[in-house]
């Protein structure tokens, strides 16, 4: 707990980059036993994504999109921790406020019906974060 987030921000799920969304479901199912949600597509965001469990699979649209991109510089493997957020647009305000440096101002749809927002690595110690309030 802290002072900017007083009851915390429990982790939501985290993301994987994959060439095959098919092929990874598979293995990531076979290896938690989880059944994959059905692959859902995020035109805006250039990927086709699907749940297996706590573990967001994504594969890019296109060599184009970020995802794309991702996996030509890295190749396959984690691409961002997710927390949940109560109030996403509250929370956006205040890590701003103290000069975190966000890649998303506003939510925006995410998967599964939730609004998204990602902090940008800079500001993470290199790492990818995202900001997740689920739909009700």
């Amino acid at each position: 707990m802290n002072d900017l987030f007083p009851d915390g921000r429990p982790l939501d799920h985290v993301a994987v980059a994959v060439p095959s969304l098919e092929d990874a479901c598979r293995l990531f199912g076979t290896i938690s036993g989880h059944r994959c949600t059905e692959p859902e597509i995020l035109e805006a965001q250039g990927v086709r994504v699907a749940f297996c469990g706590s573990l967001e699979i994504l594969e890019p649209l296109g060599p184009e999109t970020p995802v794309g991109r991702f996996l030509e510089r890295r190749g396959p493997g984690l691409h961002h921790v997710a927390y949940r957020s109560g109030d996403l647009r509250a929370d956006l305000v205040r890590l701003a406020e103290i000069g975190v440096e966000l890649i998303d101002e506003v939510p925006r749809p995410g998967a599964l019906g939730h609004l998204v927002a990602f902090v940008h690595p800079r500001s993470t110690g290199g790492i990818l974060v995202e900001l997740v309030q689920h739909g009700d």
